[in-house]
C-alpha cells in the first residue's frame, strides 16, 4: 500500500511539473510572438505592461479571467461549455509520453522512476495520435453549439482540415517506425544516438527528409496556424468557431492552440532530430551532469520549431479553402506515400 501511495505521489508530482512547464511555455509563447512579429515588420510589439513589456502575458491572463463569460441565445449551453475543455485536455494529455531528456532511471525512497518522461508505453505514437484527433471535436463542437453561421463555418472547414491533414501526418510518421521498429518514443530516440547523422531526417539507409517536410507541413494546417488558419480566418469569419467565446472558455481554446503547437515541436524533435541527442556523438559534460545536455538540446530543437511557427505568421499569407484541399490531397499525400514506399524497400534491402 505505501508502495502503491509513493508511486502515485511521484506520477502526480511529473504530471504538475510537466503541466507547469507547459503552462510556462505557452505564457512565454505569446509574449514571444507578439515580440517576434514586431521585430519583422520593423516595430516594438508590447512595451507598456512591465519593463520592454515582459508582463503582458500576467495582464492578458487576468483579463481574460475576469472577463465576463457570455453564452449566445440558442446556443446548446452544454456543449458551448464542454467544447473548450474537450479542446485543451486532448492536448496536454499528449504530453505523458513525450522523453523531455536522457531514458535514465533514478531510485528515491525505494521506488524507481524516470524523471524525464511520464510514462514510456510502447505505443506512445498511437497514443498521441488518438488523443490529438479527440480536440479536433471540440473545435467542431464549439462552432455546432454557438448558434453562429460564423462559428458553424469555422467548425466545418477546422473538420476537412483536420481530415486531411491529419492523415498526411500520420503517413509522414510511418517511415519513421519502419526505420525505428517500434512505437515508442523513448526508444526511436534512443535509436537516433551518437550524432547528427543518425537523426532519421538524415539517416541511411533512406533519410526521411521528405517525410520531415510533409510533417511540419501537416503540422502547422493541425493547428491552425497561419497559413492555414482557415477555421479562424479574421477577414472572412471574424474569428471562426470561437467567434462567440470569451473569458476563460475563450483562454481555453487559446491555451489549446499553443499546447498543440508545442506537442507537435516535442514530436517532431523527437522522431526527426534526434530528441534528447546532440549533435555530436558522446556529451561534453561530466556524465553525471549529461542530463542537462540532453534536456538542453532537446528545448533549442522545440524552441526551434516554435520560432518556425512564428515565421511562417510574418511571412506567407493565407491560402484559399480551395488551395489548401487541393495542396493536402494532391501534393503532401502522394509525397507521403511515396515515401512509405520508398522506406519500405530500403528498410529491407538495408536491415539496421
Amino acid at each position: 500500500m505505501t508502495e502503491v501511495g509513493i508511486k502515485l505521489a511521484f506520477s502526480l508530482a511529473q504530471i504538475a511539473v510537466v503541466l507547469g512547464i507547459v503552462l510556462l511555455t505557452v505564457m512565454i509563447l505569446t509574449l514571444a510572438e507578439r515580440k517576434v512579429l514586431g521585430w519583422m515588420q520593423d516595430r516594438m510589439g508590447p512595451m507598456e505592461v512591465g519593463p520592454y513589456g515582459v508582463l503582458q502575458p500576467i495582464a492578458d491572463g487576468l483579463k481574460l479571467f475576469f472577463k465576463e463569460d457570455i453564452v449566445p441565445a440558442g446556443a446548446n449551453k452544454f456543449l458551448f461549455s464542454l467544447a473548450p475543455i474537450l479542446a485543451l485536455v486532448p492536448a496536454l494529455i499528449g504530453f505523458a509520453v513525450i522523453p523531455f531528456g536522457p531514458n535514465k532511471t533514478i531510485e528515491l525512497f525505494g521506488y524507481q522512476f524516470q524523471p524525464f518522461v511520464i510514462s514510456d508505453i510502447n505505443i506512445g505514437i498511437l497514443y498521441i495520435l488518438a488523443f490529438t484527433s479527440i480536440g479536433a471535436y471540440g473545435i467542431i463542437l464549439g462552432g455546432w453549439a454557438s448558434n453562429s453561421k460564423y462559428s458553424l463555418l469555422g467548425g466545418l472547414r477546422s473538420a476537412a482540415q483536420v481530415i486531411s491533414y491529419e492523415l498526411n501526418v500520420g503517413l509522414a510518421i510511418v517511415g519513421v517506425l519502419l526505420l525505428a521498429g517500434s512505437l515508442s518514443l523513448v526508444k526511436i530516440t534512443e535509436a537516433q544516438a551518437g550524432g547528427f547523422w543518425h537523426w532519421y531526417v538524415f539517416a541511411f539507409p533512406f533519410p526521411q527528409i521528405f517525410a520531415f517536410v510533409v510533417y511540419v507541413i501537416s503540422s502547422v494546417a493541425e493547428t491552425n496556424r497561419l497559413p492555414f488558419d482557415l477555421p479562424e480566418a479574421e477577414s472572412e469569419l471574424v474569428a471562426g468557431f470561437f467567434t462567440e467565446y470569451s473569458g476563460m472558455r475563450f483562454a481555453f481554446f487559446f491555451l489549446a492552440e499553443y499546447a498543440n503547437m508545442i506537442l507537435v515541436s516535442c514530436i517532431a524533435a523527437a522522431l526527426f532530430l534526434g530528441g534528447w541527442n546532440a549533435p555530436y556523438p558522446g556529451t561534453l559534460l561530466p556524465e553525471t551532469l549529461a542530463w542537462v545536455e540532453g534536456v538542453m538540446w532537446f528545448t533549442v530543437k522545440v524552441y526551434f520549431f516554435l520560432f518556425l511557427f512564428f515565421w511562417l505568421r510574418a511571412t506567407l499569407p493565407r491560402l484559399r479553402y480551395d488551395q489548401l484541399m487541393r495542396f493536402g490531397w494532391k501534393v503532401m499525400l502522394p509525397i507521403a506515400l511515396g515515401n512509405i514506399l520508398v522506406t519500405a524497400i530500403a528498410a529491407y534491402l538495408f536491415p539496421r
